[in-house]
């Protein structure tokens, strides 16, 4: 059997229109919000003061490198999503063009990446909480404030409200997706609005003498920030994964993907620009929280509790969308016989892949309780920089291998725009971390030890002749 056996295009879109699957309730509106729910979160409320440290005032100038290599990636993510409308994201386009073993492994890279940041991203949301309730004179006991270890001379059991929030949120998914839409539109709208409250605010404490010197660490700072803010972007793909949920993919899933990267970059360049114009990047060293710091910074102290909710808003969206698309990668995957075939049951009620959200939820709920996470973020994005590369490579080789196939959406410039993706991919990747590429071919090493021993015999193309 070749390990490189690649699915029919053709009765994937087709089986994908059929009654008895996923709901097909969003429109582009809800794709845009469910992007910039994914990506404004902890990338503009935490990791704007660790790339301050790292690249200086050009930290805009890192959100701009890595606005590009998302930017090249989403046009080829574009195609493929307005050509292949199903569930799965990159999963789905490397088995149409690349064969099994490929999507075997991007999709078990997903998985850690999905999953592991909206454990992340929970324990930045429970911290967040407990410092708002704080302000009420209200306070978890330090028990089940953290995760064991996480705190040092303190005894910690779990991270109680990261559990609570991953459980309240998976349940929300498991009942619909129409719903969880509505829910994240209106926190989008909410947090968007505390971005421009901020950026209104903020504009008139500016000290240009804080931009100077712009670039202190040089250009090795500036990629090195770009490789830990890539953590900012991610999230748009997470729009593909809604596939086959959408009333109109051909058409709206490119403005989906790109509207909300737009949007995002702009945000995260201004908001950036203020930051490091009003506190000199020094001062960011061990705050976790660099909004609040420039507006106390600038004596805003009232509006401070404002980007408390704000940033638990934002972080909350990025759990929702983040748990959203794992759960239909793990549904795709499933779909396909990789997979035990309960995690891609559809509700008859709700039509959702319910005992998939509840699995996923619970797992990484509870890792986001019971695991210290802080070197989640560089881990997150090595797969997802990977995933990147993959998806642009795909492009290449399906434009040569169905030059005739309808794309409702063409990325310009292929090859040229897809290659220089893959570039700025693999550049960002070779600024991370040693110990970070170690993690990754260890999770890659386990997944070909599933891959051989389970899902390559359960595969639904195990014996199809190609």
């Amino acid at each position: 059997m070749s390990l490189f056996r690649t699915k029919n295009l053709d009765n994937m879109v087709a089986a994908a229109g059929k009654p008895g699957g996923l709901k097909k309730v969003l429109g582009p509106f809800d794709l845009i919000l469910m992007g910039i729910g994914a990506i404004v979160g902890t990338g503009i409320f935490v990791l704007t003061g660790t790339g301050a440290l790292t690249a200086g005032p050009a930290l805009t100038l890192s959100f701009i490198v890595s606005a590009i290599a998302c930017g090249f990636a989403a046009l080829c993510y574009a195609e493929f999503a307005s050509t292949v409308p199903v569930a799965g994201s990159i999963y789905t386009y490397s088995y149409v063009v690349l064969g099994e073993l490929v999507a075997w492994m991007i999709g078990w890279d997903l998985l850690l990446e999905y999953g592991l940041a909206t454990s992340a991203v929970s324990v930045g949301w429970s911290g967040y909480f407990q410092s708002l309730i704080g302000g009420f004179g209200l306070e978890i006991p330090k028990a089940l404030s953290a995760a064991p270890g996480a705190l040092d001379g303190v005894t910690t059991y779990m991270n109680l409200p990261a559990l609570l929030i991953m459980l309240v949120l998976t349940a929300m998914l498991s009942w619909g997706v129409r719903e969880s839409a509505r829910v994240n539109n209106v926190m989008v709208i909410i947090k968007i609005a505390v971005v421009l409250l901020f950026i209104l605010v903020g504009f008139k404490h500016v000290s240009p003498a804080n931009w100077h010197p712009f670039m202190p660490f040089g250009v090795t700072g500036v990629m090195s920030a770009a490789a830990v803010v890539f953590f900012a972007f991610i999230g748009f793909d997470a729009v593909t994964s809604a596939a086959e949920e959408v009333k109109n993919p051909k058409r709206d899933l490119p403005i989906g993907i790109i509207g909300s990267l737009t949007v995002c970059t702009i945000l995260y360049v201004i908001v950036s620009a203020i930051m490091t114009g009003i506190v000199p990047f020094q001062l960011f060293k061990g705050v976790d929280h660099p909004v609040s710091l420039a507006l106390q910074h600038g004596g805003e102290n009232w509006f401070a509790g404002f980007v408390d909710l704000g940033a638990i808003l934002g972080m909350t969206t990025v759990i929702l969308v983040m748990a959203y698309g794992q759960t239909r990668i793990v549904y795709a995957m499933s779909r396909d016989g990789l997979l035990p075939a309960k995690l891609s049951t559809v509700h008859p009620t709700f039509g959702t892949p319910f005992f998939a959200t509840w699995v996923v939820g619970i797992l990484f709920g509870l890792i986001a309780a019971f695991v210290p996470l802080n070197v989640l973020a560089e881990l997150v994005n090595i797969g997802t920089l990977a995933a990147f590369s993959l998806v642009s490579v795909a492009v290449i080789v399906l434009r040569k291998r169905r030059p005739e196939l309808k794309r409702a959406f063409r990325c310009p410039g292929v090859p040229i725009i897809p290659a220089i993706a893959v570039l700025f991919c693999l550049t960002l990747m070779s600024f991370l971390s040693a110990i970070t590429w170690i993690a990754f071919l260890v999770w890659l090493a386990i997944g070909l030890l599933v891959y051989f021993g389970y899902a390559r015999s359960r595969s639904l193309l195990h014996g199809v002749t190609q």
